[in-house]
């Protein structure tokens, strides 16, 4: 399977700026990863309509962050073939996982 990089830079941002007169290239990834354009959006559009705790409130945006995080669960099970989604856990980081 081959892969056009400049394709997958092309969906980070931070990636299309220069250092030095050359194009950037990241190997922090342990301490920080850079996030895709749709990660941003995503964040961006929680923290405009939801902000609100998961699984911790009986309110309509609690429901609603719940009801988008256990999506996202059973997203990535879809796209790694987890047999559950009680196989996915989210954890903060390298160092907490």
């Amino acid at each position: 399977m081959s892969f056009n990089i400049q394709n997958i830079r092309k969906d980070f941002p931070a990636l299309h700026q220069q250092v030095y007169g050359k194009q950037l290239v990241y190997l922090d990834s342990a301490a920080t990863t850079l996030k895709p354009q749709a990660v941003i959006d995503a964040i961006s559009n929680y923290y405009s309509t939801i902000n609100s705790n998961v699984h911790r409130g009986a309110h309509n945006l609690s429901q609603r962050a719940t009801e988008a995080f256990e999506n996202t669960r059973e997203s990535v099970k879809d796209f790694i073939n987890a047999r559950s989604s009680k196989e996915i856990i989210f954890t903060k980081g390298t160092t907490e996982s």
